[in-house]
């Protein structure tokens, strides 16, 4: 496990110069230790139970979300699934089954990547839909340390294009996304739910 944990940043560091590349910054950008030098990267692995989803009764694998951090690298088995939005905003959504890559990574990318990038980059709105067959992935969040302040680029704005969101540091803006999404578990030993 410690050997794909390395081997997994090591691939989320070379996504991240592709990604400034992209952005025209320097190719080791996010190689800072603020930024990816001492990121936050968790292993999660996923089993979906040999259930049928039913998306007009709101019943998913997963539900729809994005990601908090940088990307999300997410290795997959044959069983297709992960389905994703480009448009979030579109009514009706449309959404697309993304193809399962053998031996590779699928790359989402995280609400932080949209947020320095000034929404160059969209972060990736996703769900799973099960088809009745077991499901196995695993997923590696990759989010920069928690002191690093995360803010427009200076590539990514202009007096066209001012920044779309204030600067904030990795810690209160994760802090600030598991309190939105999470349920407020003090009200169970209270007594109040």
């Amino acid at each position: 496990m410690e050997d794909y944990h390395r081997e997994a940043l090591r691939v989320a560091k070379w996504v991240a110069k592709i990604i400034a590349l992209a952005l025209d910054l320097d190719t080791d950008f996010f190689d800072r230790p603020e930024m990816l030098g001492d990121p936050i990267a968790t292993l999660r692995l996923l089993h979906y139970e040999g259930k049928v989803s039913n998306p007009s009764k709101g019943v998913y694998g997963a539900g729809a979300h994005s990601d908090y951090g940088l990307i999300t690298l997410l290795a997959t088995d044959d069983v297709v699934g992960l389905q994703i939005c480009k448009d979030r905003n579109a009514q009706p959504q449309v959404w697309e089954y993304v193809a399962p890559v053998k031996g590779g990574f699928i790359v989402n990318l995280g609400d932080m990547l949209e947020r320095w990038s000034n929404c160059i980059f969209r972060s990736t709105l996703h769900r799973v839909v099960l088809d009745g067959r077991e499901r196995y992935s695993i997923a590696y969040f990759v989010e920069p340390s928690h002191d690093c302040v995360v803010e427009c680029l200076p590539t990514c704005k202009s007096e066209t294009n001012p920044p779309k969101f204030p600067p904030i540091t990795c810690s209160a803006y994760l802090s600030q996304r598991y309190k939105d999404t999470h349920a407020d578990l003090n009200s169970y030993s209270n007594g109040k739910a």
